[in-house]
């Protein structure tokens, strides 16, 4: 790199990582007054309990360019502010970390020392969702508290806008969301989209890292088509490792999240492909419901890809990205 422009893309990265910042405090600030106005129309009896599942459906019919505003998440707003309203030292810190790993920290802690204690710990080491769920189950906070522990003062050396790379902000700016998998991974997922589109005109697709929300917390299914034959969703989970039973699972937990919140009441239950790829060989699973009689189940698998031709082009995707490099 030419050492003379070093400090205008340092100047660059800074401006860049300011404006998330104020993009996400914004959001926050929003989230925040909505939790405060619906709390206070509940608590006044002017708004009943149905009314946050009408403004969820107001606001999808009249501006479907918002995004972010389903009634559970406008749930989690009025659980927010209420989580915190009594407490004005954490309001400036919430408004610094993101909408995910706020969710994380009011759902997930206890006490209120607790959640101030993960709330600082993310401003000040910059935690991933993932890392501060790993942190929360190893139970840090109770370690620290027992053995009195002093935490690193050290800042990890990462870019400090990963903590804001969150699907609420892109969505509060109608932006595309730049999941965190991979590149490998999402050019992978791509593919294999193409690929089931050119399989036949019955798979119609609907979207790519497809969020869920169960309770408090987010989950993405890499692929999700509508199939008009069977008239049924169809997830499709890849994961380029060895297969394991948990792929299964979590593959059945988004099939019932579906059927239970996306699923239309004419439509029959949905689906699942797992497609689980290492070095040695290709595995292709179908997740299918319990509830299915045997005809249907049939019926379902005899209008599915079949699992040889699955595994060939999981194998081709696969060959292709390792030759490429």
């Amino acid at each position: 790199m030419d050492k003379r422009f070093t400090d205008i893309i340092q100047l660059i990265k800074q401006s860049r990582t300011n404006a998330i910042r104020a993009v996400n405090a914004e959001l926050i600030n929003l989230y925040w007054h909505i939790g405060e106005y619906i709390g206070k129309k509940l608590e006044q009896s002017e708004w009943g309990d149905s009314v946050v599942t009408e403004l969820a459906t107001y606001i999808q019919q009249n501006e479907p360019d918002i995004k972010g505003f389903s009634d559970k998440n406008i749930w989690r707003m009025k659980q927010f502010y209420e989580t915190y309203k009594d407490f004005p030292k954490l309001s400036p810190v919430v408004r610094e970390i993101s909408w995910t790993n706020n969710m994380l920290v009011f759902s997930r802690c206890k006490t209120i020392e607790e959640k101030e204690f993960y709330l600082k710990l993310i401003k000040q080491e910059n935690y991933s969702k993932r890392e501060l769920d790993r942190q929360i189950s190893a139970g840090l906070f109770e370690r620290t508290m027992i053995g009195n522990s002093k935490l690193s003062t050290v800042l990890r050396e990462s870019n400090q806008t990963n903590t804001f790379k969150d699907s609420y902000v892109f969505e509060f700016l109608n932006l595309p969301d730049p999941h965190s998998e991979s590149d490998l991974q999402r050019g992978l997922v791509r593919q294999m989209k193409n690929f089931i589109l050119e399989l036949g005109k019955d798979f119609l697709f609907i979207g790519e890292e497809y969020k869920l929300q169960v309770g408090n917390s987010d989950f993405f299914i890499d692929l999700l088509f509508y199939h008009r034959g069977l008239q049924c969703l169809v997830a499709i989970e890849l994961k380029a490792d060895k297969f394991k039973p948990d792929h299964l699972g979590q593959l059945n937990f988004y099939l019932e999240a579906l059927d239970r919140d996306v699923k239309k009441p004419n439509e029959n239950p949905s689906i699942g492909v797992l497609l689980c790829k290492d070095k040695d060989s290709e595995v292709v699973e179908y997740a299918l419901s319990r509830s299915l009689s045997p005809t249907m189940i049939s019926e379902y698998k005899t209008q599915l890809p079949d699992k040889k031709l699955l595994q060939q082009k999981l194998h081709e995707l696969f060959d292709n990205e390792t030759n490429d490099k």
